[in-house]
């Protein structure tokens, strides 16, 4: 039995990855990662200077997962660039490399200097972030969303993924997928944090974090059926050659099997990997085998997408 998966040409050891955001702002964080139980890993998102974000407490864990307004704190594009140059001198498994620009020509930029990189990984084109005061999630804006993925494929050959915002409507889904299934990209990673929810300390009567009023977008346990119909909406929308990255709700074995089950090839942890730190990656993988040998799988490829309905 084995959790092998194969993803942009390249057999990872299991799907397990770090959500962007979570683990991975330092070397240092990244480098615990590559000696972790993950199968592949992703840099934090990144915009072309350095940025602090927004001001703290920023991040709240609370009963069901966590809020967070984080506002893209990071060390900047050359910093993430550095450490992945010197990760592939050393490393032939893929680099996951994300970016956030702050403005779509900002995110141009930064893709133009990863096309005439040596970068030889897989680039994350984060569209969803719902947590920086005055720049909206793009992936909301279809008409955008199309016009800079037109304007991204005519500059940049090499595999590029993207990050979406949930949806919640059908004809949405029908709507981005239509606009998706024109462009070569290598994935699509449903879902971000569910933006603008709010959570309240009933002792003080008060917001947990200070950002954007205490708004800020939920992640964990709260997430999970929104999750889960994302990937699955996907899956059964866009062209195969598209993969999915299933992100949201992933606490355990059961929670990895099901995004899994909905069509997802690779899975991102966010919340629970905070909470827990990389050693989440022994205790999951354990559990999504043990539930494979109860069912008598062998290989993920064997019931991967194959949700009954009734």
């Amino acid at each position: 039995m084995t959790l092998e998966t194969t993803f942009f040409k390249h057999t990872f050891a299991n799907p397990f990855m770090n959500a962007s955001g979570v683990h991975c702002m330092t070397t240092t964080e990244l480098v615990e990662l590559e000696q972790s139980n993950a199968g592949a890993f992703i840099t934090k998102s990144c915009t072309l200077n350095e940025r602090a974000g927004n001001p703290e407490p920023r991040y709240f864990d609370v009963p069901l997962g966590s809020i967070n307004s984080m506002g893209l704190p990071n060390r900047g594009f050359d910093y993430y660039l550095d450490y992945a140059l010197n990760y592939e001198k050393q490393q032939t498994q893929p680099l996951f490399f994300s970016i956030a620009g702050m403005s779509a020509a900002e995110n141009l930029e930064m893709l133009t200097m990863i096309e005439k990189s040596d970068f030889q990984g897989i680039t994350e084109l984060n569209l969803s972030c719902p947590n920086v005061p005055g720049k909206p999630q793009l992936a909301y804006d279809f008409e955008a969303t199309e016009d800079l993925l037109q304007q991204v494929f005519a500059r940049f050959t090499k595999p590029l993924g993207i990050k979406l915002p949930p949806y919640f409507d059908l004809a949405h889904f029908d709507q981005m997928a239509e606009i998706l299934n024109q462009f070569p990209l290598t994935y699509v990673n449903s879902i971000n944090s569910i933006g603008n929810g709010l959570y309240i300390d009933t002792q003080k009567e008060a917001v947990v974090i200070k950002p954007k009023e205490g708004f800020g977008g939920l992640g964990g346990e709260y997430v999970k059926p929104t999750a889960l119909a994302n990937v699955r909406a996907f899956y059964t929308r866009l062209k195969p050659e598209i993969k999915i990255i299933g992100t949201g709700g992933i606490r355990n074995g059961q929670d990895a099997f099901e995004h899994l089950l909905c069509g997802a090839t690779m899975l991102q942890i966010g919340t629970e990997l905070h909470k827990e730190g990389p050693k989440i990656f022994d205790r999951i993988t354990k559990e999504l085998e043990q539930i494979m040998t109860e069912k008598g799988y062998r290989t993920i490829d064997e019931f991967r997408g194959k949700l009954k309905t009734i």
